[in-house]
């Protein structure tokens, strides 16, 4: 039977002419499929949902289609969208929250946690038996998620500055009550009760704030990664989203085989690696889930590669996700992309290479300059370097 896989990402509303981050998500979406895309805590966000896949070439058009029709509604207000965990040119002070009691709940209640949630992930979601299933899987997957956190770094610059960090939105994201690793769990009734006792708590108001990095969905029988930034490229994403399906995929089967294997209660440690992966991406060592030392990203990547292979030719994938996975060791991280352009030029010119590489386009292009009337014309994506409304084709395929 085929895993399935579906896609919620998270993209910034940026000026085109300043590069700065603007609350106009009501606007934006205005005409836009509701069933598609969505509001976020901050009016600085939109919400893209997939649909569901079996195949990577698949989730790629989705994803593609899905960043050109937000590009168009952008453009139509002279706005672009970025796919990053952050934009180098944010300002707390233009923070506006979405409309609703819920979203009023939490500005109250986490305050600059909340007021400072100027970040974008991309969550994965993967097709599960069962919740019971979920929750063991979850135990025997964490240890390789902080290899796709690396994957997926693209937030080196937080309010203008260079913070040091791949992932500076895995630092922010992680002041969350309960963002981080998640805990071990016999099943899905010990995990529910664990996620009951935090509500009762005060300290969440309802499942929807579980921001472990890792968690069962609470209204579908899927398993969801939490802890990635949103990525620029969509390639970064079906990367990402195939290596997720083939550790479920893998764990399933380990945990069906003999000799299933057992956890050892020690977590401690992922809270780290995962802090490693955020601070060097791509660029330098991350922690060997297998020795639990520091290796080269390079080392790391390549054996989760060869961990969940058989998994990865099992669902037709292994071509497509060995030549994505060259390909990111070689060009690095986004974090690395950005921060390069960022030295080369400046932090305008990296918020262009992050707009291009969210549209799809081959090379960077500089900012279109204003019409006489003012207007910024739209740019819907789909000229250069995108599907185009032809088929899409997945390297390796």
């Amino acid at each position: 039977m085929t895993v399935r896989i579906g896609v919620e990402e998270e993209f910034h509303l940026v000026e085109v002419e300043t590069g700065l981050l603007v609350p106009r998500a009501d606007t934006v979406l205005e005409g836009l499929p509701a069933q598609t895309f969505t509001t976020e805590l901050q009016q600085t966000t939109v919400e893209s949902n997939s649909g569901v896949h079996a195949t990577l070439d698949g989730l790629y058009g989705d994803l593609t289609g899905t960043r050109r029709q937000l590009d168009a509604a952008a453009s139509a207000h002279g706005l672009a969208v970025v796919a990053a965990g952050t934009v180098p040119l944010a300002r707390t002070e233009a923070t506006h929250p979405t409309a609703g009691l819920r979203y009023r709940h939490m500005v109250d209640e986490y305050r600059m946690v909340a007021d400072e949630q100027l970040i974008c992930g991309a969550h994965v979601h993967v097709d599960v038996p069962d919740r019971d299933t979920a929750v063991r899987i979850m135990c025997e997957v964490s240890p390789w998620l902080h290899v796709l956190l690396a994957l997926s770094a693209s937030s080196p610059f937080w309010l203008g500055a260079d913070t040091g960090y791949a992932s500076w939105r895995t630092m922010l994201w992680q002041r969350w009550p309960t963002a981080g690793p998640v805990g071990c769990f016999a099943d899905a009734a010990e995990y529910d009760a664990a996620v009951r006792q935090l509500i009762d708590s005060g300290v969440i108001s309802d499942t929807g704030m579980i921001y472990y990095d890792i968690r069962p969905s609470a209204h579908q029988r899927t398993l969801e990664l939490r802890i990635c930034d949103s990525c620029p490229r969509a390639e970064t994403v079906v990367l990402v989203a195939a290596l997720f399906r083939a550790l479920v995929t893998d764990a399933g089967q380990r945990l069906e085989g003999p000799g299933a294997p057992r956890c050892e209660g020690r977590h401690e440690w992922l809270r780290a690696a995962a802090w490693r992966a955020a601070r060097s991406g791509l660029e330098g060592t991350l922690v060997d889930p297998d020795t639990r030392h520091e290796a080269s990203a390079a080392h790391v990547v390549r054996g989760l590669l060869a961990r969940v292979r058989p998994a990865l030719e099992a669902a037709g994938d292994w071509q497509t996700v060995q030549a994505l996975t060259e390909k990111a060791l070689s060009d690095g991280s986004a974090a690395h992309r950005l921060r390069r352009t960022a030295a080369d030029e400046d932090l305008l010119a990296c918020t262009d290479l992050a707009i291009a590489e969210t549209r799809g386009d081959s090379g960077r292009r500089r900012r279109p300059a204003p019409p006489p009337n003012g207007r910024v014309p739209s740019r819907p994506l789909g000229a250069e370097g995108s599907p185009g409304g032809r088929p899409v084709r997945m390297p390796g395929r």
